[in-house]
């Protein structure tokens, strides 16, 4: 009789721990559940908001903000907001000579860029990044700095629906006016006005070129104090302006 006592008080704990277990793992996949729910929910609101309105700052300016006070420097962001009629021609075409040619016809991946820059990568130590325009607006916009698969995931996630929801002459206004373009300086108009005390809308093509060239590192390089390396691109810059057709936004 003991024994049976004790096989079926054996039997109640095990379906009790059993229960408990599954207990636990329908509570963690409801919890990751309505967590996708609300990210999704988020991220879309966030991107239909910013169809409209401009972003009012960026996860990047937030945190060189943390950085400069680090050093002891106060805290800087020179960002002016313009529209996409009030920036120069010369401005747009130049990023797009510059970042991303096919800009106007991809659907946000430029897959072509991509394996070329896998096939440099693997023969460089130099990373090369194959980002469209689509997906800088992604990251600079929405996204943390950082080469992690999981925020290479995210970005693709972002740029597929700014793909769908923006047009793109909303996305090359965002990029325009978020852009990092110096220490603490975001957007075209206030690289303009850093750089060569005039507003965007004045930009001549060497000048629009001058500050495209910039664009891949804005902390290290000048605008105005090129070295040889970047008067060459620059010079590439221009021929390719020249080069690509009209710009239909």
């Amino acid at each position: 009789m003991r024994t049976t006592k004790n096989s079926k008080s054996k039997s109640s704990n095990s379906k009790n721990k059993g229960g408990k277990f599954s207990g636990i793992i329908r509570l963690i996949l409801r919890v990751v559940k309505l967590a996708f729910i609300l990210f999704f929910g988020l991220s879309l609101f966030g991107v239909l908001l910013y169809r409209f309105v401009p972003p009012p700052f960026t996860w990047l300016m937030i945190e060189r903000g943390f950085q400069q006070k680090a050093r002891g420097k106060d805290w800087k962001i020179d960002k002016h907001w313009k529209s996409f009629d009030e920036i120069s021609d010369n401005m747009k075409r130049a990023a797009v000579a510059a970042e991303d040619q096919t800009f106007l016809e991809h659907h946000g991946f430029d897959f072509h860029a991509i394996e070329k820059a896998i096939e440099k990568n693997s023969h460089s130590k130099k990373l090369i990044g194959g980002s469209t325009i689509s997906q800088q607006v992604a990251k600079n916009v929405f996204l943390w700095e950082g080469r992690s698969l999981l925020r290479k995931g995210i970005e693709a996630y972002f740029t597929v629906l700014i793909e769908v929801f923006w047009s793109k002459k909303r996305i090359m206004e965002v990029y325009l006016n978020e852009i990092e373009m110096g220490d603490g300086i975001y957007g075209i108009e206030a690289a303009s006005q850093a750089y060569f005390n005039k507003s965007a809308s004045d930009l001549t093509r060497h000048e629009a070129a001058a500050i495209a060239v910039i664009f891949p590192s804005p902390l290290k390089w000048s605008a105005t104090n090129p070295t040889q390396y970047l008067k060459h691109r620059q010079y590439l810059i221009m021929k390719n302006m020249k080069r690509l057709g009209p710009l239909d936004f």
